[in-house]
């Protein structure tokens, strides 16, 4: 957690978000301050997806406001701090290409395009690589990795812009258990760093360990703010109802204890 004279890394007040004039997004208010691990939880179609992309302005609100380490988002130009891996995005992209070089493109908002790799520019894109235990693979087509590699590479792509907050969206989604495991290795490294996360995802898994707070959302609004909860507990039906919305924890046992820039890609799949 950050001090109470530091901006929060991201804030959305009264956020609404329509998409063809239907609401998506119902006057959100968050706040996540500097060095949170924090999972944005929910069924399909809870708005947590179209949330994430009106945090890094990739969807336009329609009412209230998002800020960006305390300024707004209509002038906020430090691209650099934000790093964010979209949903079921592949790293290929249908093109002839290394881990190495997509990692590499990480580092375009530190370099002018086209100018040769910096030793600055080397060491993040190696290091990069180690968190996300992909070194091995430098040279490899992108194409020849499976889901779960190519989500660990599209996570050192951000990585490597040394960004400050990261945004993550569904990265397990499928994504076969040991490469779970190596993302929450990958992770666990970012949080030990002090980075600030957020992490959508329909359940956890193997990154339940890593979260410092929950927030479920339900039919376009905040449902749940507070401790961590087990994957089976944010979809219980009394999460429904948004005047359960508050910032503690229910009144649940927990067995577990909690510890605890990449070029933005602007495809949108619609709401989720």
């Amino acid at each position: 957690m950050t001090s109470a004279t530091a901006p929060a890394a991201v804030a959305i007040s009264g956020g609404s978000v329509e998409i063809g004039g239907r609401p998506v997004l119902r006057r959100i208010d968050l706040t996540v301050e500097i060095g949170d691990f924090v999972a944005l939880m929910g069924a399909n179609g809870s708005g947590k997806s179209t949330l994430v992309r009106a945090l890094v302005g990739l969807r336009p609100l329609s009412t209230g406001e998002v800020r960006l380490f305390g300024t707004t988002l209509e002038n906020f130009h430090d691209w650099q701090r934000l790093g964010f891996v979209p949903q079921r995005a592949t790293a290929a992209s249908g093109v002839p290409v290394s881990v190495h070089e997509v990692v590499a493109s990480g580092r375009l908002t530190h370099r002018r395009l086209f100018r040769p790799l910096t030793r600055a520019d080397r060491a993040a894109i190696d290091e990069a690589l180690e968190v996300v235990g992909l070194a091995h693979r430098r040279r490899d087509a992108v194409s020849h990795l499976s889901g779960g590699q190519q989500q660990r590479v599209l996570i050192a792509r951000a990585l490597a812009g040394d960004p400050d907050l990261f945004f993550l969206d569904e990265p397990t989604a499928g994504v076969d258990l040991p490469n779970q495991h190596a993302l929450a290795e990958a992770l666990g490294a970012l949080k030990e760093r002090g980075a600030t996360v957020v992490l959508v995802a329909h359940e956890l898994g193997p990154l339940a360990p890593l979260v410092d707070r929950a927030v479920v959302m339900r039919d376009g609004r905040v449902a749940y703010d507070g401790a961590p909860l087990r994957d089976h507990e944010a979809h219980e039906p009394w999460f429904a109802d948004p005047h359960t919305h508050h910032h503690s924890a229910p009144d649940r046992r927990h067995d577990h204890v909690p510890h605890v820039a990449s070029p933005l890609d602007p495809s949108d799949r619609g709401p989720r």
